[in-house]
C-alpha cells in the first residue's frame, strides 16, 4: 500500500505530484499536526512558532485520467491518530481572546479517549484540510475555497465520502490537519491538533459538474463553500445543494428553499480567520432519503 508522507503548504498547480494512483486505490495519507511537529510541551506558545509551515497537507498524488470537469471522491476508511494531542488560544484569535491568556495545552488521547483537565470525552478524529488544486493561483493550506482546502468540517471522519471538483489534470489531491476531536467554528483557532494516518480510497467520477467540496455521511449531504462575509458563504451554499437536489428530486428552487428551512442543517465549520483576511467557512446541509435520487 502507497504511503504519501510529503508535505506541502498550499494548494496549487505547480505542486509535482509525490505519486500517481489509478482510481479505485486504497492508501495513506501521513498527517503531522498544524505546526509541522514544533509542539512538545505547555511551555511552547504559538507566537513563538515559524508559522510559514503552518496546516502542512501530505501529497499531492495524481489521479490518472483525472480531467477538468470530473470529481474525486475520498472514502475516509480510518484514521489512526497519534496518543498525544495539543490545543491553544492565541493573541487576537477568537471570540474570548480579549479575555483569555496565551495559553497551550497538551491534551492525552488514549484508547480513543481525550482527557481535558478533570473531564473526557470520546475521540471523533476528523480531516481539517483536503482538496484539489485550484485551476488559477495557489491557495495556502490554512484557507480555503472552491477546491476544498482548510475546511475544518468536524464530519470528514471515518465512514464519511468527500466530492471535490476537478481543476487541473490529474487532480492534485492532498490532504492533513487531523484532529482528535474539534467543535464547530474551531473558535480558539485549534482543535485537539495531533498528527496521524488517514486511511482512504481514491475514486473518480467523469464529466460532472460539482462547483464546491460535498461531504456524504450516513445520514446527510452537506455542501461545504467560504467566502469574506457570512453571507458571501451561505449564498453559494445554498445554491449548490439547492441544485444538486432539484435536480436529483425534479422540484423546483423554491419548493427546495422552503423545505431547506425546514429540514435543512447550516453549521460554522471555521470562523476565526484573521482580521487581515477574513473568511467563513460553513457547510449547508439536507438529511439523505432512502426513497429519492441520490444528489451526486
Amino acid at each position: 500500500m502507497k504511503i504519501i508522507d510529503r508535505s506541502v503548504w498550499n494548494f496549487s498547480k505547480e505542486n509535482p505530484p509525490v505519486d500517481r494512483i489509478a482510481p479505485g486505490e486504497i492508501l495513506i495519507f501521513r498527517s503531522c499536526d498544524c505546526f509541522n511537529g514544533q509542539i512538545h510541551s505547555e511551555d511552547q506558545l504559538v507566537q513563538d512558532l515559524d508559522l510559514t509551515k503552518a496546516n502542512p497537507a501530505a501529497g499531492p498524488i495524481e489521479v490518472i485520467g483525472a480531467k477538468p470537469g470530473d470529481v474525486l471522491v475520498v472514502d475516509i476508511l480510518d484514521i489512526v491518530v497519534d496518543e498525544v494531542g495539543f490545543a491553544c488560544s492565541m493573541s487576537g484569535v477568537g471570540p474570548l481572546s480579549h479575555k483569555s491568556e496565551v495559553r497551550t495545552r497538551m491534551l492525552p488521547v488514549k484508547d480513543g479517549v481525550v482527557s481535558f483537565n478533570d473531564i473526557k470525552w470520546l475521540a471523533e478524529p476528523m480531516v481539517g484540510v483536503i482538496g484539489t488544486a485550484p485551476k488559477e493561483d495557489c491557495v495556502a493550506c490554512g484557507y480555503s475555497g472552491d477546491h476544498g482546502g482548510n475546511l475544518d468540517s468536524r464530519h470528514i471522519k471515518k465512514g464519511a465520502r468527500v466530492y471535490l471538483p476537478v481543476r487541473v489534470e490529474g487532480g492534485l489531491l492532498q490532504m492533513g490537519d487531523l484532529h482528535a476531536s474539534m467543535g464547530d467554528g474551531e473558535l480558539c483557532g485549534t482543535g485537539v491538533e495531533i498528527s496521524g494516518d488517514i486511511l482512504v480510497r481514491v475514486s473518480l467520477i467523469k464529466d460532472i459538474e460539482l462547483n464546491w467540496p460535498l461531504i456524504e455521511t450516513d445520514n446527510f449531504w452537506y455542501i461545504n463553500t467560504t467566502g469574506s462575509t457570512y453571507e458571501e458563504a451561505l449564498v453559494p451554499a445554498a445554491e449548490e445543494i439547492g441544485r444538486l437536489a432539484c435536480r436529483a428530486y425534479g422540484w423546483d428552487m423554491t419548493d427546495f428553499f422552503i423545505y431547506l428551512s425546514l429540514q435543512g442543517e447550516t453549521a460554522l465549520n471555521q470562523g476565526v480567520y484573521p482580521s487581515s483576511h477574513p473568511m467563513h467557512s460553513l457547510r449547508v446541509g439536507i438529511p439523505k432519503l432512502a426513497d429519492k435520487n441520490r444528489l451526486i
